[in-house]
């Protein structure tokens, strides 16, 4: 049992740039709390958070994983998650496990393209959010820059808890005990910015410090700092070395003493559907309630089986707590519970409100699955996480006859265990298409399946996923008439199409008066379309965007069976799409990319030899922001193209954007390309 209340745990996910320092960050907390007896190195694969071969062979964080530890009668869960924009999901994934995220920053590198996309959607999903400014004993920093450029770019409301003191190598305190001396600044007008700042959200407050003079001290303050940072009024900043030590008892103390505790964050935003539809529902952090717990994280591990780490919002479960998988009807049993402290799995009894902690060999458990006790709570889900879609695919096959089944079960597993990965059975090329979020991801992926599962693949780069549709309305007919030495065949279509705004997909209208077509007949009509829909018309690509209307037909009495209308709906519909000026639809993708000012030149070059367009343009002193739109088929060479341009300073994030209408000369090439399939066929 815990000898810990709700009260006393924090959850703290830690997120920054790859290389900012969060996973030697933790191995050094980890020591100060007296948790190890000394810390692991990253580059002799020794730490305690990276302890997958395939961490500890490229020396950075590929997955989330969670550490606790204690300090001072508060149990304190950390999650180190990976830095690099190829496995944002994994970071993503575990942010409704948290009330607070911490954004490391490199005091040598500067702020971070991670770092800002991570303080932009904990602010959307209102999560509290502390910066921790690392390696401050680096020489040749200027730290009061850096501090105010974090202030320019993420706003006033960023203030220092503590400052750096005797160039880094310790911190001054600005908000407990101010006093001391700090190498910029005065520790004096640091603590006055803070009090400012958070008693405007306490009007009793501050009529007491601004009116009446009086001194306010922390514990007459915790509230409405508490306050402060769940409306985002105040974000907290923090100075810290992991590798000389300085600032880490400070910042315990900091998480210990002023981060929030499961009662007093933002709830996560459930949704709970009834039969007055859905709604918000927030979990009561109750240990006497019922069960509402929160999977974020799946394990295959190969000794104890898939491993589930779940978030508890409400109740308590014990080893023997019998709980249901979303609205599944039949219960499983906790045979075991675990806290996890990397790949260590202790044992517990139980698992109180606002702990994190993780159950073993339970099949039907899967990512963001809710775990409840009762059948009344089976409707409840999580406001889902927005994801960036997966982009760098690569079409694999098993490379040993026989494992293709094998194949198909460590994609399932491989892509329950990271958000950012998609499998995609692409039935018009018949290719099984791995996607991944950039090309390293992706090579990590195929790496981790031959060596955890002893699987070979052969891959080869997804053909392009292009569309087509239509650019006109047009009509279609078609009369099939086969007659044989039995019963015939007789149908007789007549229909209508019209192009719909892009994304909408595809509509069936039945406009069929006085039985011309019996409604028996009208799905096979819709059938016959929705074939002629998945093959294609100009190059053999999947259509969209388009609206059917069958308005008129003809039947035989004995002849006319549900396949006559099938194949008369599919041969209407081709005839009308021929009339319609028919297109190509091409994948666009949004960049956004990082990288040395000096560079700009030489990339928005490279960006319009692909067909690209530049959106919009930031400066960050040294360094530009680049958003821009390319077509998906362009960008095959893109990564190693970047990396020559920027000297492998530069960085990017690709997703999904829209379809477009493609160049006159390529549609040209891919419908003569889809000649001679045609003629085959």
């Amino acid at each position: 049992m815990p000898d810990y209340a709700t009260e006393n745990v924090r959850n703290i996910a830690l997120v920054g740039h790859a290389g900012a320092g969060k996973t030697t960050l933790i191995e050094s907390l980890l020591v100060a709390a007296g948790a190890v007896a000394s810390p692991g190195s990253v580059e002799r694969g020794t730490t305690v958070s990276d302890a997958d071969p395939l961490e500890k062979s490229i020396h950075h964080s590929i997955s989330a994983s969670i550490v606790s530890l204690d300090w001072k009668g508060t149990h304190i869960n950390l999650i180190d998650t990976p830095g690099s924009p190829d496995f944002l999901g994994q970071a993503l994934a575990v942010l409704p496990a948290v009330e607070t995220v911490a954004v490391v920053i490199n005091a040598q590198a500067g702020i971070e393209n991670t770092a800002r996309q991570m303080m932009q959607m904990a602010g959307e999903r209102g999560l509290c959010r502390l910066i921790i400014i690392n390696r401050t004993d680096a020489e040749g920093l200027d730290l009061q820059r850096l501090l105010e450029e974090i202030r320019a770019i993420f706003g006033p409301e960023c203030l220092a808890l503590n400052l750096p003191s005797k160039g880094g190598a310790a911190v001054a305190d600005c908000f407990f005990t101010p006093a001391g001396e700090a190498d910029f600044s005065t520790v004096e007008a640091a603590h006055d910015a803070l009090v400012d700042q958070v008693v405007e959200v306490d009007e009793e407050l501050m009529a007491l410090y601004l009116e009446q003079g009086q001194e306010l001290n922390p514990q007459q303050l915790h509230e409405p700092f508490e306050a402060a940072l769940r409306e985002g009024h105040l974000v907290p900043i923090c100075f810290v070395s992991a590798k000389s030590g300085a600032g880490l008892a400070e910042l315990l103390n900091i998480v210990a003493q002023l981060m929030p505790n499961p009662l007093e964050g933002n709830p996560p935003p459930f949704i709970r559907e009834d039969e007055g539809g859905a709604r918000e529902y927030h979990a009561e952090p109750d240990p006497d309630q019922h069960v509402l717990a929160h999977v974020v994280k799946i394990e295959h591990d190969p000794f104890m089986g898939k491993l589930a780490v779940f978030r508890m919002h409400q109740g308590t479960v014990t080893r023997d707590s019998r709980l249901y998988v979303g609205d599944a009807r039949k219960p499983f049993k906790t045979g075991n519970l675990f806290k996890l402290r990397g790949k260590e799995r202790n044992e517990v009894d139980r698992c109180i409100p606002g702990d994190i902690c993780a159950v073993a060999k339970v099949e039907e458990i899967h990512f963001d699955a809710v775990l409840h006790d009762s059948h009344d709570e089976d409707h409840i889900r999580l406001h889902p996480m927005a994801f960036p879609t997966p982009v760098f695919g690569a079409a694999v096959q098993a490379a040993r006859h026989g494992d293709e089944q094998k194949l198909s079960e460590v994609l399932a597993k491989l892509a329950e265990e990271d958000p950012g990965l998609r499998i995609e059975q692409n039935r018009a090329t018949h290719e099984t298409v791995l996607w991944a979020l950039g090309e390293r991801h992706l090579h990590l992926t195929l790496e981790r399946m031959q060596q955890r599962y002893n699987l070979e693949v052969k891959t080869k780069p997804p053909s392009i996923a292009y569309r087509e549709t239509i650019t006109a309305a047009a009509e279609g007919h078609c009369r099939h008439k086969k007659q044989t030495g039995g019963a015939g065949q007789f149908g007789e279509v007549f229909l209508r199409i019209a192009p719909l705004p892009r994304g909408a997909g595809f509509e069936f209208v039945n406009e069929i008066r006085g039985g011309a077509i019996p409604g028996s007949l009208v799905p096979a009509v819709e059938k016959g379309a929705r074939q002629a829909l998945s093959d294609g018309a100009v190059a053999g690509y999947p259509m969209q965007d388009i609206q059917v209307t069958v308005y008129d037909g003809k039947t035989h009495p004995v002849d006319s069976k549900e396949i006559a209308f099938v194949i008369a709906g599919r041969k209407a519909f081709l005839d009308a799409v021929h009339k319609a000026h028919p297109i190509v639809l091409e994948p666009l993708a949004e960049l956004v990319i990082d990288a040395p000012s000096a560079a700009m030149g030489d990339i928005t070059g490279d960006i319009a030899a692909r067909r690209g367009r530049i959106q919009d343009t930031q400066s960050h002193s040294e360094h530009i922001t680049l958003q821009a739109l390319a077509p998906l088929a362009e960008l095959e060479d893109f990564p190693s193209k970047l990396k020559a341009m920027t000297g492998g300073e530069g960085n990017y994030r690709l997703q999904f954007s829209h379809y477009e209408p493609v160049p006159g000369h390529i549609q040209q090439r891919l419908a003569t390309e889809f000649k001679p399939l045609e003629e085959e066929a």
